[in-house]
């Protein structure tokens, strides 16, 4: 069949429909009258819909909350005529929503650039690519005219990045689940097994003491529980309790009043000396970008870090475990707020397997947990960092939370659970894995690479007999959830013919076959 010449002879528009998505800034935002997860992310879902039913492609829209693009299979007889409506459906799970965009980077995340042959902007590997790929890979197959013995469809969801997933617990109240199929939003060849998540609070209510000194009034950081944390900031103030604030309704011109300001500001100034001299200090010994800077009557810390994607932290550099590590070496005078800092610096540090938080474990199929510290938020009230682990796929939830309850109980900490997503596994024999792998292989010539578990968590989980397939390719460098993410048009393009082919194969024979 000729769908692979129409597939690349499209090549111009599918990096343009790649543009055009990355407009749209689709990160989750406050609900609207039938936009669950903000404007930008029904516009960009609108604009799918739309271009799928002006070409001619079934659709549906579950209230704004997900929706599929579907092109409607048929059972032919030997005769090559029509016989009866396919029964059986091929799903390809993708999303259209992306994590925030972060800072350092030097393009336009959402200005969709074209330069030297790839594309850059916030989502274009994570996952508005494989949306592309994958649709126009129906697009191609349908105008060569195939005749699929299963229902294709490609399902839009709408708050992957969020991680609770809410937007398909209401598309499949509203639908049926397909049958089988797979999600483009990992690596190739063929992902067969993927760690569980979990997201979770670590939280503790601050008390308010009566000290003196040099305080820590908040700490801000993070975009999202599955990115590193690229940047963190606290702000620094200097209290006298039995100064200025003692003094307080008396009239400026009380010159006991003065001298109590006076006092205060003197040992303001000295305090945030001192700060500025370490901060420069650490800058110097560890590498690390930190910088203060007055704000008001305060000093605001800030460390600055490289992000990258949960599941694989340690390819980042986390801005929160650099500022908790300067502001563990401070005489910071709430004793409460310091406390926190100092469990951060003890129980987790630079870590990312838990081993400090009592929570690392490891098994042959999916290797070591891993863990990352995506966001931080500490007031005046409390403390609260959200976690994120891939634990390994022989271990449940329990045996996450049953760890880690020592070390949170020993420092007067609790725990509040957001999200789970099981582990998924399947083995490599498994005939819809084969012939996924055969097909990688068919176009890449790659004969050594094999299945493989990872640490993110996809869409496959989302319908029975589903996997990760696609779209970064093994000698490719990740740029998902990174600065400047980019795509290049030639993997763009060598993707979609790999989408084109799986979904022949796979709409030709029997999916238990």
């Amino acid at each position: 069949m000729k769908y692979k010449e129409i597939l690349n002879g499209y090549k111009n528009e599918v990096a343009g429909m790649l543009c055009e998505l990355v407009s749209f800034k689709s990160v989750g935002a406050e609900p609207l009258e039938g936009k669950p997860y903000g404007e930008e992310i029904h516009k960009a879902f609108s604009y799918m819909l739309t271009r799928a039913e002006n070409e001619g492609f079934e659709t549906f829209d579950a209230d704004g909350h997900a929706g599929h693009i579907e092109w409607l299979g048929a059972l032919i007889d030997d005769r090559g005529e029509i016989v009866d409506a396919a029964s059986e459906t091929l799903g390809v799970s993708v999303h259209l929503d992306v994590v925030p965009a972060g800072d350092g980077w030097t393009v336009d995340p959402w200005g969709g650039e074209i330069k030297e042959g790839r594309i850059y902007g916030r989502g274009t590997t994570d996952n508005k690519g494989a949306v592309c790929a994958v649709y126009y890979a129906m697009k191609a197959l349908k105008e060569a005219g195939h005749i699929p013995n299963k229902n294709v469809r490609l399902i839009l969801g709408l708050d992957e990045e969020t991680g609770n997933w809410a937007g398909l617990d209401n598309y499949y109240a509203a639908t049926t689940l397909p049958d089988f199929g797979f999600s483009p939003d990992s690596d190739f060849p063929v992902v067969n097994g993927e760690k569980g998540v979990l997201i979770f609070d670590i939280a503790k209510k601050l008390e308010q003491g009566n000290e003196s000194g040099l305080f820590l009034r908040s700490i801000t950081g993070g975009n999202a529980p599955n990115m590193v944390a690229d940047y963190c900031r606290a702000i620094l103030a200097y209290e006298d309790e039995a100064g200025s604030k003692a003094l307080k309704g008396k009239r400026a011109k009380d010159k006991t009043t003065k001298a109590a300001v006076e006092k205060e500001k003197e040992m303001r100034e000295k305090a945030f000396s001192h700060v500025k001299e370490a901060v420069a200090e650490f800058r110097t010994g560890t590498g690390a970008k930190i910088f203060c800077k007055g704000v008001g009557t305060a000093l605001e810390v800030s460390a600055q870090g490289i992000s990258a994607h949960g599941s694989t932290p340690e390819k980042g550099i986390n801005a929160i475990s650099i500022l908790m590590d300067f502001l563990s070496a401070l005489p910071l005078a709430n004793e409460s707020a310091a406390s926190f800092v100092d469990f951060y610096i003890n129980h987790i540090g630079y870590e990312t397997d838990g081993k400090s938080l009592g929570i690392a474990m490891h098994d042959g199929l999916s290797g070591s947990l891993i863990v990352n510290m995506g966001m931080i938020n500490l007031s005046r009230e409390a403390a609260v960092l959200t976690v994120n682990v891939r634990y390994p796929v022989t271990k449940k939830e329990e045996d996450i939370y049953d760890a880690i309850r020592p070390a949170l109980d020993s420092n007067g900490l609790g725990v509040v659970k957001d999200t789970n997503i099981s582990p998924l596994y399947y083995a490599q024999d498994e005939p819809f894995i084969k012939t996924l792998m055969d097909v990688y292989r068919e176009n890449t010539g790659d004969e050594e690479s094999e299945p493989i578990v990872i640490g993110g968590a996809t869409y496959a989980h989302a319908f029975p007999k589903s996997v990760a397939f696609g779209m970064r390719f093994p000698d490719e460098e990740e740029k998902a959830h990174q600065q400047d993410e980019y795509i290049s048009i030639e993997s763009l393009m060598k993707a979609a013919g790999i989408f084109a082919d799986a979904i022949y194969r796979l709409t030709s024979e029997s999916p238990s076959d």
